[in-house]
C-alpha cells in the first residue's frame, strides 16, 4: 500500500489548467510523479506561462485552445492523440460562470455556461476515449469532472445556469461511470467550495471575509484541491466510480 497515491508513469490532461483549480491539480499530479501533464486554456500566453512554471515539478506541456466549441474539442483531442497513444487521466476542469438578475438574464450567458460546463466534458471524453481505453488495458483509467457545491446545494447568488449545469455534470458523471466501468475507466467528480481563482474572485480577493462563512475557517488551499485530485487519479481512487468528493470546508452542511 506504500504507492497508493503515486502517479508515476501516468499521462494526464487538465483542461482549464492555466490557473486556479486546474493549475493546482496539474501541479499536484507532477509532484506525485506523473510522467507528463498537458494543460489547455483559451489564452495561449497564460497557458504557456503556467506550463513553463510547472515544468519545475515535471514535464508540463501547453496546448492552448478554445474547447467551448466542437471544433475546439476535436482539435485538442487530435493534438493529444498525435502525441500520445495512451492517456491515463483526463480532468474536465474548464468551466464558466455567469451571474445576472432573473429578469435580465441573457441567453448568451446561459448558453456559454451550460455548453462549457456540461457539453464540453462529455464530448472531450468521447473524443479521447481511444487513448483512455488504451491506457486502461494496464490499469484503471480516470476521468475526473470538476463540478461544484453549487450543483449540490443552492447558493443565494443569481447564477442560474452555473448551478444547474454543475448539477447536471454531477448526474452525467454517474451515467458516464456506469458506461465506462466496463472499459476499466473510473469516472468521478470533485465538488469544490471556495478556492482562489479568477472565476471566484471574491474568494481570491476577500479570503478573510469569505472564510467567516466556512466552518473550517478558511478558503481552500492548493494542497486541498491537489490532494482530492491525486486521490481520485491514483490507485487509491480506483474503486470510486460515479461518486463526488466534496472539498468545501463544510460549507454545504452550513448552508
Amino acid at each position: 500500500m506504500q504507492n497508493l497515491f503515486s502517479l508515476e508513469g501516468r499521462v494526464a490532461v487538465v483542461t482549464g489548467g492555466s490557473r486556479g483549480i486546474g493549475a493546482m491539480i496539474a501541479k499536484g499530479f507532477l509532484t506525485y510523479g506523473a510522467k507528463r501533464v498537458y494543460i489547455t486554456a483559451r489564452k495561449a500566453s497564460a497557458c504557456d506561462a503556467t506550463a513553463e512554471a510547472l515544468s519545475e515539478f515535471g514535464e508540463c506541456i501547453s496546448l492552448p485552445g478554445d474547447i467551448s466549441t466542437m471544433e475546439g474539442i476535436e482539435g485538442l483531442a487530435k493534438r493529444i492523440i498525435e502525441r500520445e497513444d495512451k492517456l491515463d487521466i483526463l480532468v474536465n476542469n474548464a468551466g464558466a460562470a455567469w451571474g445576472a438578475a432573473f429578469d435580465e438574464f441573457p441567453e448568451s450567458g446561459w448558453d456559454k455556461t451550460v455548453d462549457l460546463n456540461m457539453k464540453t466534458p462529455f464530448f472531450l471524453t468521447q473524443a479521447l476515449i481511444a487513448p483512455l481505453r488504451a491506457a486502461a488495458q494496464d490499469r484503471v483509467g480516470k476521468v475526473i469532472n470538476i463540478c461544484s457545491i453549487d450543483g449540490q446545494s443552492v447558493t443565494k447568488d443569481e447564477t442560474y445556469p452555473y448551478g444547474a449545469s454543475k448539477a447536471g455534470l454531477l448526474h452525467m458523471t454517474k451515467r458516464m461511470a456506469l458506461r465506462l466501468a466496463s472499459d476499466n475507466i473510473a469516472v468521478s467528480a470533485i465538488a469544490p467550495g471556495a478556492f482562489a481563482s479568477d472565476m471566484n474572485k471574491v474568494a481570491r480577493d476577500h479570503a478573510d471575509a469569505v472564510a467567516k462563512a466556512i466552518p473550517a475557517g478558511r478558503i481552500g488551499s492548493e494542497e486541498d484541491m491537489a490532494g482530492a485530485a491525486i486521490y481520485l487519479a491514483s490507485r487509491a481512487g480506483d474503486y470510486v466510480m460515479g461518486g463526488a468528493v466534496t472539498v468545501d470546508g463544510g460549507v454545504s452542511f452550513a448552508r
